[in-house]
């Protein structure tokens, strides 16, 4: 029988931590994924993606419920549990409508209500997180609200930031450009 190096068990240690950080933190992990995923595509697309924010609000009200489950003490905590978080994120959902609403919707632009459906959504999850005290969802929340100034950012700078990717680009190359002069003194160097 051959024992192992405990160097050699270091990935197969690290791989079951990263696991069992997975397998605990799915919930939130997801619910990030799929907002940064949202935050990305309008930044990318610059379409908006309302259906997408009225769909996630209420996977996120979901997941709030499937987090705190475990802690509801019978029938009637656990009931509490779904008709608070129902009603929040029914509440949420309607602000989002609302804001789809004709009269509404001929005074902002679909971009803007794209971010304003945003806004909802991440003060939605951060009320959520603070009302089942889940820090998790507290965070996702705010992350989700850091994301709208960077998108409106990223919308009125997309010249500036292709400029100045050329800039480091040109800055850069020289650095990374074979000195064809140099290859070819090496080259005519007699090998030992």
């Amino acid at each position: 029988m051959t024992d192992l190096h405990p160097k050699a068990l270091a990935p197969i240690a690290s791989f079951a931590g990263l696991r069992s950080f997975l397998v605990g933190e799915w919930p939130y992990l997801a619910i990030l994924v799929l907002a940064l995923f949202g935050v990305a595509y309008t930044s990318v697309a610059r379409q908006p993606i309302l259906i997408y924010w009225l769909a996630l609000a209420p996977f996120i009200g979901i997941i709030c419920v499937v987090t705190r489950w475990h802690e509801g003490q019978g029938r009637e905590a656990r009931m509490r549990l779904i008709w608070t978080n129902g009603l929040h994120w029914g509440a949420v959902l309607a602000a989002m409508y609302l804001m789809s609403v004709v009269d509404l919707g001929q005074m902002m632009t679909p971009d803007a209500r794209a971010l304003a459906s945003l806004i909802l959504l991440a003060l939605g999850t951060f009320t959520a997180g603070v009302h089942i005290a889940a820090w998790r969802i507290c965070l996702v929340g705010i992350i989700l609200g850091a994301s709208v100034p960077a998108i409106a950012w990223l919308a009125q700078s997309a010249l500036l930031l292709v400029v100045a990717a050329f800039v480091l680009i040109g800055i850069t190359a020289p650095f990374w450009w074979p000195d064809r002069e140099h290859i070819r003194k090496a080259a005519r160097q007699p090998s030992l």
